[in-house]
């Protein structure tokens, strides 16, 4: 069974304003200082940003239970320097945030302006492969499934104190970076990295790690890591996102192994795919990763589900993936969640108070 792992990226806030707060650096000394697991948490570009990972599992009951202890244990991070954190892909309230220290992050903020200083955070999903060869098989045959998605966990309606009328704001912002996005058919490992090596050399990139496609081959782990989610609301769709990611993985190797080839979709119906899918969320049409044609949201997941449920029902998660996503299309993702509260309440405020609230749950 292949293993999984989640990379989230949390936003730091102030618990009474919900405004975000540059205490990253903090946050990590405070964690150094309790001798907590020095792989877990990391910095990110912004200080405003606080990243976890887990560590790979193979049971998505384990690696959910891990994504909660993870949530909650930055929050306890966070609270003893006077903030929390809230799973929020972009901040509904105005933001200005704060470039890292670091030649890295420095240079970043040099070369790319004002894109370096847009604050999104996402969620990474490693997959396990068996070999780079595979790795990139994969990549070229999940490319017209990744919309679908980001529909699933789209959660950045709001930007800079007000509504975007996005579902996910942040992949729309993501895509200002030269490197990210959809890609064409590689066709093999040896493409792929000449492709890869060609990007470096131009001097657009620092390095390989700027190479930011919707899914790429991991530079430290055995594995396909998929970018294109927002981070999710719930721990519970960041679950479901990382189900459905190992089985389309799973799914994408059995059709390489098998000899068919990769949908030729090219990248610029990929682009709108992918524009859709932020547009509307799962609350609209989507475009159907194999016609590439309009249909119901709800119509579109079935079909993802239908595409990956050999490999789902191999693993045991057919019947709760088929839950959770009958769930999320009946009481909406982050997305919905933040309009609904804040139509209710009327206050951004409130919206991320609760938000941050959620997010330990």
């Amino acid at each position: 069974m292949r293993t999984v792992g989640v990379e989230e990226e949390l936003l730091l806030v102030d618990p009474e304003t919900g405004e975000p707060r540059a205490l990253s650096a903090a946050v990590l000394a405070r964690a150094a200082l309790d001798e907590v697991d020095g792989d877990v948490f990391e910095k990110e570009l912004h200080t405003e940003m606080l990243e976890f990972a887990t560590h790979p599992q193979s049971g998505m009951a384990d690696l959910g239970a891990e994504i909660v202890r993870c949530r909650k244990e930055a929050a306890r991070l966070a609270e003893g320097i006077g903030c929390t954190v809230a799973a929020l892909a972009t901040s509904p309230l105005p933001v200005r945030p704060s470039i890292g220290v670091g030649r890295r992050y420095q240079w970043m903020a040099e070369h790319y302006g004002i894109t370096s200083r847009d604050l999104v955070l996402g969620c990474h999903v490693h997959v396990s492969v068996e070999s780079d060869a595979e790795g990139v098989a994969v990549i070229d045959r999940i490319r017209p499934w990744l919309s679908v998605l980001s529909a699933i966990s789209a959660n950045s309606p709001f930007w800079q104190g007000g509504d975007t009328r996005y579902s996910s704001y942040r992949s729309r912002v993501w895509q200002r970076w030269p490197s990210a996005g959809p890609t064409e058919v590689f066709g093999s490992a040896e493409c792929y990295h000449r492709r890869v090596a060609d990007m470096v050399a131009t001097g657009v990139l620092l390095d390989e790690a700027m190479v930011y496609f919707d899914a790429r081959l991991s530079r430290r782990y055995p594995t396909v890591e998929i970018r294109v989610a927002d981070v999710c609301l719930h721990a519970s769709s960041a679950v479901l996102v990382a189900t459905l990611a190992r089985a389309l993985v799973e799914t994408a190797a059995r059709e390489w192994r098998a000899g068919r080839e990769p949908l030729p979709h090219s990248v610029s119906l990929l682009r709108l795919a992918a524009w859709r899918a932020a547009r509307s969320g799962l609350t609209e049409e989507l475009l159907h990763p194999a016609t590439m044609r309009r249909l119901p949201a709800e119509a579109v997941v079935r079909a993802l589900l239908e595409h990956v449920g050999e490999a789902l029902a191999e693993t045991g998660d057919l019947d709760c993936a088929r839950e959770a996503c009958a769930e999320l299309l009946r009481t909406g993702n982050g997305a919905r969640v933040q309009r609904e509260l804040m139509e209710r309440t009327g206050s951004l405020r409130e919206v991320v108070r609760e938000c941050a609230r959620r997010t330990q749950t």
